[in-house]
């Protein structure tokens, strides 16, 4: 357990047994307490918001702040840390809200140019692109975008 491990709990065990089948995808404190009532564990919203956001400060879960409207969202990355310089820009599609995690080399490349030419240090990890997702996109012709 690293220094900044907190004591390991049965609720905290169950969040990170569920964070584990979720990685890679955005989920909210909404998500995880549906999920955990679906299954009948009582767990409750101010703890799951309390050991997401203990998480956050272990490097567990990246947290991410959309914009003023939206939940929080959380992404477990285990021992994957961003800490490596990694860009993760996001799209959010204004239909659904489905909030798309990038990595783009492309997407770097701007924020190279930023800092190169503009002086002006993006931070990917709030960078959202807003627009309409594929599924949304579709809905309207009945056939898929591509």
């Amino acid at each position: 357990m690293n220094s900044k491990s907190k004591y390991r709990t049965r609720q905290r065990d169950i969040l990170i047994g569920y964070l584990e089948t979720v990685s890679g995808k955005h989920i909210t404190v909404s998500d995880v307490c549906e999920y955990f009532r679906e299954k009948g564990e009582p767990i409750g919203q101010s703890t799951v918001y309390r050991q997401l956001e203990s998480m956050v400060d272990e490097g567990l879960v990246n947290k991410y702040i959309i914009d003023g409207t939206s939940p929080a969202c959380f992404e477990y990355m285990g021992q994957e840390i961003h800490a490596d310089g990694e860009c993760c820009f996001h799209c959010k599609c204004e239909k659904c809200g489905r909030l798309i995690h990038l990595h783009c080399e492309e997407l770097a490349a701007i924020q190279g140019h930023l800092m190169e030419h503009h002086q002006f240090q993006l931070n990917p990890m709030r960078t959202v692109f807003y627009g309409v997702c594929e599924q949304c996109a579709g809905k309207g012709t009945g056939k898929t975008v591509e």
